[in-house]
């Protein structure tokens, strides 16, 4: 059975939640205190993490960056402020989904599917090359020019999607349609914001090419040199 730990101070909501993914043979434990998180994590060893921004003791933001030091399990930050989404994307978290409050324990569960769905889905075989750049889908990892790549869970799966597919142009909508199958509403700044930063750490390993190329009105597209020296 699929476990959830839920990170939630509010204990009725944290009920709740519960409750409805009982109904969906989800399995779930509480905590609502900061503090107690990663002993309830590493004891529980959930398959996703439900989080709160605001916990009292250590919020959300802090801890996402105390378990993603450890762990790639999937975890979907929750915050009260819709404008505080854009904030946190921009914070590099590592979380593989927002959500606002208020919402519907059924668009939780929904969330919860989407991204569990994403994290299990068959991907290229480990160490998938393309050239260069060497990807494993297991562990998130990836490397250019034996240079290691640091990249989030979004920014991974945006370099693999356009890699696939060398010179082939991808509209923003095809790329949050990809990145975002559970058909939530992200703006195009979201798809420009991940594409800035993925550019910034690409550019680090390789200082003199551009691999990420913007067509203008229409998207981008991915070329790799095949050395440093082109």
């Amino acid at each position: 059975m699929t476990r959830v730990l839920i990170v939630e101070d509010e204990k009725d909501l944290a009920d709740l939640l519960t409750d409805y993914l009982q109904h969906h043979q989800i399995d779930s434990q509480q905590v609502a205190d900061g503090n107690n998180v990663i002993a309830y994590f590493l004891g529980y060893q959930p398959d996703l993490i439900l989080l709160d921004l605001m916990l009292p003791n250590k919020d959300g933001l802090t801890l996402c960056k105390e378990i993603r030091a450890q762990s790639q399990v999937p975890i979907i930050m929750v915050t009260a402020k819709v404008e505080e989404i854009d904030r946190l994307l921009g914070l590099e978290l590592g979380a593989d989904d927002y959500i606002c409050k208020p919402y519907s324990p059924r668009e939780v569960v929904a969330r919860i599917k989407a991204v569990l769905r994403r994290s299990t889905t068959i991907s290229p075989p480990p160490e998938a090359s393309h050239g260069p750049l060497v990807m494993d889908p297991d562990s998130l990892s990836a490397q250019l020019f034996g240079a290691p790549l640091t990249l989030t869970s979004v920014e991974f799966r945006l370099l693999q999607t356009l890699s696939e597919h060398p010179h082939r142009i991808f509209s923003r909508d095809q790329l949050m349609d990809r990145m975002y199958q559970d058909r939530r509403v992200v703006n195009d700044r979201t798809i420009d914001s991940h594409i800035n930063k993925l550019r910034k750490k690409l550019s680090v390993a390789c200082p003199h090419c551009e691999v990420v190329h913007s067509v203008y009105g229409v998207g981008y597209k991915f070329e790799l040199p095949q050395s440093l020296d082109n």
